[in-house]
């Protein structure tokens, strides 16, 4: 564990910034009283040595057997079994469903089949020495293009796009993994919750998407999120945890499809918040949101592409787990100060890699909360600059297989998960029975 260096004067500005922002009004920010403990008596650090790099592996491993896990496949179907029975086993044993259809019925004011989006139905090509590419999802990237972030990447960029060719896929078994194609149709998701002992009305959620593209085993793109999740839910299912707020662990469906199962989920459940059920029982089914934390892509940050478009194929020295707000959504300025939360967390308690804060979240499931709650994602790189512009050249690519990844890529996923566990036993006020 690196050297302690949350001060007095972070406690309180950690304190301040979460304030009333995040929790309720008038209430205390948990647990930060006890982070100048030494770490025999500190609940926290107890909780985050927990996990370890052969258990993340070990979960993270056993998604590799579905292959891509491809939304309207059985193999999709299937992994989402898997994981309900994972989580049961881990003690997180209260599952659900959430159930939609895909694709979703268009609003009644959609545009007619054919009619080109808003902006114009043609990409444009990029300019004079602009250098630049269109992203899967038609943004532009590069020295001068936005990215699908709204940030610019000045400097060289690799190419970026989904692998549809079964042939591109060299590993035989892995193929025949994903040979099934989509079918439309009804689709689910699961979702466990530790239930907090006296403010069970509040809760955190606490996300990845388990579907993946790209004729390969998915383990990145978002194995090593959905990974994380089921690893938190172990830990914070165990018997001798408290919480005194809740937790949902979801594991987000058809992401690589436009968010869908994200947004079936708030369309469900956003005007369940709070509300007791049976009245007077102290049940609350769907516990008012207080914080959403996404988690998409957590172990490959080799650095930016070369003038080849080529990424080393080692962990870069300076790599960091990415906190990322969105600066143009409602819950901004609280969004912020819980990803700098997070940050001082990682501070305090992640054992290899620090953490940086950036402004640009976007294409990822926390986005359908960010008008709604105070919500941030995790992730590898910064989604809009650094993804969107190769920096991971396994991204939606044949590649994303567990041969491709070392320890130094799997230890940046395991620090993703230690950064929120600490924080969320902390927001959470977590305790150990002993």
């Amino acid at each position: 564990m690196r050297t302690r260096s949350f001060t007095s004067f972070r406690v309180a500005a950690a304190a301040l910034w979460l304030g009333a922002a995040v929790l309720r009004p008038g209430a205390a920010v948990p647990a930060l009283q006890a982070q100048e403990a030494p770490a025999r008596d500190d609940p926290i650090a107890s909780l985050v040595g927990r996990l370890t790099l052969d258990n993340y592996k070990t979960t993270l491993k056993g998604l590799t057997q579905f292959g891509d896990r491809r939304q309207g496949t059985q193999r999709n179907r299937d992994a989402v079994d898997w994981i309900e029975t994972q989580l049961q086993a881990f003690g997180c044993t209260n599952t659900e469903r959430i159930f939609y259809t895909y694709p979703p019925p268009p609003p009644p004011d959609a545009a007619p089949r054919g009619t080109p989006p808003r902006g114009g139905g043609v990409r444009r090509r990029p300019g004079p020495n602009e250098g630049d590419l269109t992203t899967a999802t038609g943004g532009l990237v590069g020295r001068r293009g936005p990215g699908s972030g709204g940030s610019t990447l000045f400097g060289y960029r690799g190419p970026t796009g989904v692998n549809r060719d079964l042939m591109a896929q060299p590993d035989e078994r892995i193929r025949e993994l994903n040979r099934e194609e989509p079918v439309d149709g009804e689709r689910s998701e699961v979702y466990c919750t530790k239930v907090g002992t006296t403010r069970p009305d509040e809760m955190y959620i606490i996300g990845a998407h388990m579907d993946g593209h790209g004729v390969n085993e998915a383990v990145n793109d978002d194995g090593s999120g959905t990974a994380l999740v089921m690893e938190l839910a172990r830990v914070f299912s165990a018997p001798d945890v408290e919480t005194e707020r809740s937790i949902r662990f979801v594991l987000w469906n058809n992401e690589e499809t436009g968010l869908n199962g994200a947004r079936a989920y708030v369309a469900q459940r956003q005007e369940l918040q709070g509300i007791e059920n049976p009245p007077g029982s102290g049940q609350y089914p769907e516990p008012r949101w207080v914080g959403m934390v996404q988690h998409d892509m957590m172990l490959w940050d080799h650095g930016a592409p070369g003038p080849d478009g080529l990424v080393s194929r080692n962990q870069r020295p300076e790599a960091d787990v990415n906190i990322e707000f969105q600066s143009n959504s409602e819950m901004a300025d609280e969004s912020m100060k819980l990803a700098f939360f997070f940050k001082a967390a990682n501070e305090d308690y992640a054992t290899d890699y620090p953490a940086a804060v950036g402004p640009h979240m976007t294409n990822t499931d926390s986005t359908p909360f960010m008008d709604i709650v105070p919500a941030i994602s995790l992730r590898e790189n910064e989604r809009g600059a650094q993804v969107g512009a190769g920096w991971d050249p396994n991204w939606h690519q044949p590649t994303d297989v567990w041969t491709t990844y070392s320890d130094d890529d799997f230890r940046l996923g395991l620090n993703a998960a230690q950064t929120t566990l600490a924080a969320l036993a902390q927001l959470t006020a977590a305790k150990l029975d002993n």
